[in-house]
C-alpha cells in the first residue's frame, strides 16, 4: 500500500509573511460564488486593512449570489511584470460573506484606498460586504504551497 504524501508544505513564518504581504497590498481580487447552481467568478475591489471588505452593488450578480449562499472564495495576488505568471505568489481564501450594508467607518476606510469610489459610494444600491475567513491557501510559485488559518494571515 502506497501512502500519498501531501504536496502542501508546513506553514512557516515565510509563508505567513508572503500571505500577509499579499493582503496588505491587495486592492482587487477575484471573487468566486455559486450563481444558479454553477460557479461564477468576477473581479472586485478589496480593502484588507483590519479584515477583508468590499464595496458591492445590490444590482450585481455576485451580490445576489452571496445573498443566496454566503460561502465564497477570493483569489488575491497579481502576476508581476516579468516572467511566468504562475511563478508569482497568490492567495486563495475560503470565506463566508456578511452583507453589512452602509457603514460610516467602513466608508471612510474604503475611500482611503479607493478614492475614486467617492463618485458612487453613496448611491442607494451600494453597501459593504465583510469576508469572514475560514482558510487560506498560499501558492508561492512552483513547489511552494501551504494551507493557512485565519490567524496565520492576521485575520480572525
Amino acid at each position: 500500500m502506497t501512502i500519498k504524501k501531501s504536496s502542501l508544505r508546513p506553514v512557516d513564518d515565510e509563508a505567513r509573511e508572503i500571505a500577509r504581504g499579499l493582503l496588505a497590498t491587495a486592492r482587487f481580487g477575484a471573487l468566486g460564488v455559486m450563481l444558479e447552481g454553477a460557479p461564477f467568478v468576477t473581479r472586485i475591489a478589496l480593502n484588507a486593512e483590519g479584515g477583508i471588505i468590499s464595496l458591492v452593488s445590490t444590482l450585481s450578480q455576485h451580490t445576489t449570489a452571496l445573498k443566496a449562499n454566503p460561502r465564497c472564495s477570493l483569489l488575491i495576488g497579481e502576476p508581476g511584470p516579468k516572467g511566468d505568471p504562475l511563478t508569482h505568489a497568490r492567495l486563495t481564501i475560503q470565506a463566508n460573506a456578511e452583507l453589512v450594508g452602509r457603514d460610516e467607518t467602513l466608508r471612510e476606510r474604503w475611500l482611503k484606498t479607493h478614492p475614486k469610489a467617492k463618485l458612487y459610494i453613496d448611491f442607494g444600491d451600494f453597501g459593504f460586504v465583510r469576508f469572514q475567513v475560514h482558510a487560506a491557501f498560499l501558492n508561492g510559485g512552483f513547489g511552494y504551497a501551504c494551507k493557512l488559518r485565519a490567524e496565520d494571515i492576521g485575520l480572525m
